[in-house]
């Protein structure tokens, strides 16, 4: 018979803090930095990635006050939606071929609503058609010199960065090389911790 105490809760291993998904002995809730900024991150989670123990999006927007989660792709559930504010100007962070740089809106009078989807490549490639309001966004693309040093998942092209990296990068450019830093810090404690454990 299996041990009771090790059966999942709510989808997640009770041996894994419930904040930052690593180990509890990993934990790194207690190092992250909470970063305000005038851009709006609003990370749309493909329901399968919520509690995927890999996943960065959610380690982005813990450090982001201003920031939220939309939940997709949940059985049973009504087609998410998203609702840009009309203060901001909205755009969806993802390389589709009329993509123009994230740095084309720096200067725009009003500050970024960055909408990002997550999950795997497929699933936010087909986010866009599929999260109502999605559809109309101007896309933006981000560019980085060298490749991921994501390693917890495999990629079948380098140029494809984490959501969190592609985030860092995007907030780099209109926030500052400092949030982008800071971001990036964390991003590689999370990673080493995360490797820390895995059969090698």
């Amino acid at each position: 018979m299996r041990n009771p105490a090790n059966r999942m809760i709510d989808g997640l291993s009770p041996h894994r803090c419930p904040g930052c998904r690593l180990l509890l002995v990993d934990c790194i809730c207690a190092l992250l930095p909470s970063l305000p900024i005038r851009t709006r991150v609003v990370l749309v989670l493909h329901n399968a990635e919520e509690h995927k123990t890999s996943n960065t999006g959610r380690l982005a927007i813990r450090c982001l006050p201003n920031s939220e989660v939309v939940l997709r792709g949940i059985p049973g559930a009504p087609t998410a939606r998203v609702h840009p504010d009309p203060e901001m100007e909205p755009l969806l962070l993802f390389p589709e071929a009329d993509a123009k740089e994230i740095g084309f809106w720096k200067d725009h009078a009003k500050p970024v609503e960055l909408f990002v989807p997550d999950g795997t490549w497929g699933q936010a490639q087909r986010a866009r058609n599929r999260v109502g309001g999605l559809g109309a966004l101007p896309c933006a693309r981000v560019s980085r010199e060298g490749p991921s040093t994501y390693r917890l998942r495999t990629t079948a092209d380098p140029r494809r960065l984490s959501t969190l990296e592609a985030i860092a990068e995007a907030l780099g450019v209109h926030e500052g090389p400092h949030i982008r830093d800071e971001l990036l810090r964390i991003f590689d404690v999370m990673v080493e911790r995360s490797l820390r454990h895995r059969v090698r």
